[in-house]
C-alpha cells in the first residue's frame, strides 16, 4: 500500500540520498547487517498494544519493516523515506514477503506531518541507523515527538562514539561511514534528554556494545 507524497518530501534531500543508494540499496541489506548493532533488539522491544500503529522514520529498504511485520502481525504499520530508490527496493522487498498491507510514503524526515503517512498520530515510532546520515538531525527528533500519541513509544538506535573501544577502531569506522555521509552525532544522548524533558516524556538512554552504538526509549505519558 503506498501514501500519495507530500509535496514538502520532494527536493534536494532526495536527489542526495538517490545518488548515495541508487546502486547501494541491492546490497545494503548484506553488507549492513555485520554492523548496524541493535536494530533486533530495538523490534523486540517496540511491543504495541492492540490497535497500535507502527511508523518507521527513514525505512530504507524495509529490512526492519519485514522483521517488524512478522514479530507483530496483527499492528498496523507505516514506513516511510525521502529517497525514491529506497522506496522502490522496500516495495519489492515487502510484496515479496506478501506484506503488501504495509504502508510506504515518501516523506522528508525533517518536516513530516502524520497525516502525511495516512495517520493523526502513532503509537509506536522507531528511528534505526537514520539521525546519523541527515544534517538536521535535531529537526528529525523534533517531529517523531510531535507524531507520537500520549502513551506512545519512541525507540532509537544510531552510532555512539565507541568510547569503549579501541581508538584505531574508532577512527576507521568513522572514516569509513563518512564515505557513505554517515557522521555518528555526539550530541544525541544530550539532544534526547532535553527533548524529554520539554516534552514531558520519560527516558531511557544508554550506551551498548562498549559504546559502539546508542540506544534509547522515550515514553510519552499517556493523557
Amino acid at each position: 500500500m503506498s501514501v500519495q507524497p507530500h509535496p514538502a518530501a520532494i527536493g534536494d534531500a532526495a536527489e542526495a540520498m538517490n545518488r548515495n543508494y541508487r546502486y547501494q540499496r541491492h546490497i545494503y541489506d548484506l553488507t549492513r547487517k555485520y554492523y548496524l548493532l541493535g536494530r533486533d533488539r530495538l523490534i523486540a522491544a517496540v511491543e504495541p498494544g492492540p490497535g497500535d500503529a507502527i511508523l518507521e522514520i527513514g525505512c530504507g529498504t524495509g529490512r526492519n519493516l519485514v522483521a517488524v511485520a512478522r514479530r507483530y502481525p496483527a499492528a498496523p504499520l507505516y514506513g516511510f523515506d525521502v529517497s525514491t530508490a529506497m522506496l522502490e527496493t522496500a516495495r519489492r522487498s515487502l510484496d515479496r514477503h506478501g506484506l503488501a498491507r504495509i504502508a510506504l510514503a515518501q516523506a522528508d524526515a525533517t518536516r513530516f506531518e502524520p497525516v502525511d503517512i495516512g495517520r493523526p498520530g502513532f503509537e509506536r515510532i522507531y528511528i534505526s541507523y537514520t539521525l546519523s546520515m541527515i544534517p538536521d538531525w535535531h529537526a528529525v527528533l523534533e517531529r517523531a515527538a510531535a507524531a507520537l500519541k500520549p502513551g506512545g513509544r519512541l525507540l532509537i538506535v544510531d552510532f555512539g562514539q565507541q568510547e569503549g573501544l579501541p581508538g584505531w577502531f574508532r577512527r576507521l569506522l568513522f572514516a569509513w561511514l563518512a564515505r557513505f555521509h554517515v557522521h555518528p552525532v555526539a550530541e544525541l544522548p544530550q539532544a534526547l534528554a532535553d527533548l524529554a524533558h520539554r516534552n514531558g516524556c520519560r527516558l531511557d538512554c544508554r550506551s551498548i556494545h562498549r559504546g559502539y552504538a546508542v540506544y534509547a526509549e522515550m515514553t510519552r505519558p499517556a493523557a
